[in-house]
């Protein structure tokens, strides 16, 4: 007897969902951030550069290569605890090298605690296995799928009926080591968040904070690691059966190919800053102070049943009531910029006090979410309308972007989530200006008040907005669109969206209903 195709997949589906359940977890026993010490050195330059203990220190790093070796760094320096936490680590040449030097780093001692989130671990099983399986290491995944773990479609299909929770995803960035620096912002471990890939890199933005904010932030990784959501790597994938073998193919894995470890980083960024391993070595941060808070939202909206329950545990409104109150300019950097008619609402409100509002976010072409570019092109005109400058950043043109040292044949495309706020308030940190942020994911970012910081913002900012991109305004007509081309070719006026394909955009727009805004 013959089975149609749809029955087969039906069939399956039904097959594969009856496996979709986690395994019994016991409760682990909590672990929480070691305090500081003075044995760290990493401590001590943190609190010999401070001028005051109620003060934060902050370094923006807008360079991917000094992002990078500023992590690195780090991890090979600590003495005592390194606490880190991502959405994303890929098994490719970044991840295996920041996995390898947190694989020396446990084996001089030092207490590991690594959280990911389990939506992109395909390919990176063994590698985070294996990492576990070595002394003073813990790996924990974040929100985990149960199975069929070949590919994010398999696991999806395996748990269709937990698809809820699985669409909520931990997309926080954080590293702190022995508890005294951190780094925290946009940036996932992988190869295209540190101009290293061939194809597609991203123009981002993190920031290196020392100081007041750091406890703060430690307790936000303690509440993530101690939730309930986050599940000891050995209860989703099995106990090793044999945990010499898998340490000797993790070593494998990252210390074949010495030529893919190193980190090649440029005397100096755009900003003037040396590489940090030079100022730790000089026991002494160049830095700027302010005051800081961390924000983060609750691991538990993961697990909420409505959009409302949780935007509850949300930090989005936070960071929108406070462009709300600005006095003079908002300046934002979204690379997914879905505003919503109540954001539209709210700039319209703060532009007719006179407020200017500069928003640079992805054109089509750069976007690596089609639909979530259709879900904010329909807000465009509207927010021209109400005085809202636009620049969408162009995919081809970064490479006279002094922020994109990219392969000559990759793409750029923009990931900074930053905000400034009347030139001395900053937000930085992993949420986009979309629904997905505010409803669905979890975020963590700090809003610091230092115009110092505001200032190498705004410039790395204006570097993407006027060196790279595309202005958006209204044709002769009052009602079509045109994008000025910004930078090299600044005065050329474009028509249609740029460098997309008629086919491409046809093939978006017809998706795009079939998508809830709620889940761009």
């Amino acid at each position: 007897m013959q089975i149609c195709p749809r029955r087969a997949v039906a069939l399956l589906a039904v097959v594969l969902a009856a496996c979709g359940a986690l395994p019994e977890r016991v409760d682990e026993q909590q672990s929480h951030a070691l305090p500081q010490s003075r044995d760290s050195p990493l401590s001590r330059i943190a609190q010999e550069s401070a001028p005051s203990a109620s003060l934060t220190g902050f370094r923006l790093m807008p360079l991917a290569s000094y992002s990078l070796d500023a992590r690195i760094e780090l991890v090979r320096r600590a003495r005592h605890s390194l606490d880190i936490q991502y959405y994303l680590i890929q098994n490719d040449r970044s991840g295996r090298l920041l996995t390898r030097s947190v694989r020396d780093a446990a084996l001089r001692g030092v207490r590991v605690r690594l959280l990911v989130d389990d939506l992109n671990t395909v390919g990176g099983d063994s590698m985070f296995h294996g990492l576990a399986a070595f002394p003073n290491v813990e790996v924990r995944l974040f929100n985990p799928f149960c199975c069929a773990r070949q590919s994010v479609a398999s696991r999806y299909a395996a748990s269709m009926a937990d698809f809820r929770r699985l669409n909520h995803r931990m997309h926080n960035k954080l590293l702190i080591a022995d508890g005294a620096i951190a780094v925290m912002g946009g940036r996932n471990i992988a190869d295209e968040y540190f101009a290293r890939s061939a194809k597609n890199n991203f123009v981002d933005m993190d920031v290196l904070v020392v100081g007041a904010v750091v406890p703060q932030l430690a307790a936000i990784f303690d509440a993530y690691w101690n939730s309930r959501q986050a599940y000891p790597v050995d209860i989703v994938l099995g106990e090793l059966p044999d945990a010499n073998e898998a340490r000797k193919n993790f070593d494998h894995l990252v210390d074949d190919g010495e030529q893919m470890m190193s980190v090649t980083v440029p005397p100096e960024d755009m900003l003037g800053r040396t590489p940090i391993g030079r100022d730790l070595d000089a026991r002494r941060l160049g830095l700027v102070w302010g005051s800081a808070v961390a924000l983060a939202d609750q691991p538990q909206k993961v697990t909420a049943t409505s959009v409302e329950a949780a935007r509850a545990m949300s930090v989005h409104m936070n960071i929108m009531d406070r462009v709300a109150e600005s006095k003079r300019e908002v300046v934002i950097s979204s690379p997914y910029f879905v505003p919503g008619e109540t954001g539209v609402e709210t700039f319209g409100e703060i532009t007719k006090r006179g407020v200017k509002v500069v928003v640079l976010t992805n054109s089509f072409a750069a976007n690596d979410v089609p639909l979530a570019h259709v879900g904010y092109a329909r807000y465009r005109v509207p927010l021209l309308r109400i005085g809202v400058e636009l620049y969408e950043l162009s995919a081809s043109n970064v490479q006279s972007n002094e922020l994109a040292i990219f392969p000559s044949t990759s793409l750029g495309r923009l990931h900074a989530k930053a905000a400034v706020i009347d030139k001395s308030m900053v937000y930085i940190g992993s949420m986009n200006l979309d629904p997905r942020s505010d409803g669905t994911n979890t975020e963590l970012g700090i809003v610091a008040q230092c115009p110092e910081l505001a200032r190498d913002v705004i410039r790395a900012i204006d570097i993407s907005r006027l060196q790279s991109s595309y202005q958006l305004r209204f044709g002769p007509d009052g009602q079509s669109l045109e994008w000025l081309v910004m930078g090299d070719r600044s005065g050329v006026v474009l028509e249609s969206e740029p460098e997309v394909t008629p086919f491409t955009q046809l093939r978006t727009i017809f998706l795009a209903p079939f998508v809830p805004e709620q889940l761009l």
